[in-house]
């Protein structure tokens, strides 16, 4: 399964899919969520979908110096934060600035490709592709 954005431009900066994905941890807010909306430039410019998009040979797993990233044969990444040491090298090396920070944990928050965003998506931006 892999997710993808499939109309970025029906984007209206709702955070839902945010909310969602932080919920899915059992967190409340955003502070817990592997996606990220933002503005392109205001209202008029629309909005960027930030995730992560499962690359074939993802720099975040070839940057992490103790191998707590590894590639999931289903696509993605799978993180084992008991290996992980909060280096920042894979938040570093994603040039999509999909790998996200979670600031109380001080470990990257990477999507699971779980496609539980794209249930609460009620505007069709997001799709999980088999």
């Amino acid at each position: 399964m892999k997710l993808k954005v499939k109309d970025a431009e029906r984007c209206v900066g709702c955070e839902t899919c945010m909310f969602a994905c932080s919920r899915r941890s059992g967190s409340g807010g955003l502070g817990s969520s592997s996606i990220g909306i933002r503005s392109a430039g205001g209202m008029s410019k629309g909005f960027v979908v930030v995730i992560c998009r499962s690359c074939d040979d993802p720099p975040c797993a070839k940057a992490c110096p103790t191998g707590a990233i590894t590639v999931k044969k289903t696509g993605g990444v799978k993180v084992d934060k008991t290996q992980c040491i909060g280096c920042e090298d894979c938040r570093r090396a994603c040039i999509l600035k999909a790998v996200f920070w979670n600031n109380e944990t001080q470990k990257p928050l990477i999507c699971v490709q779980c496609g539980t965003c794209v249930k609460y998506c009620s505007h069709g931006v997001l799709e999980l592709q088999k």
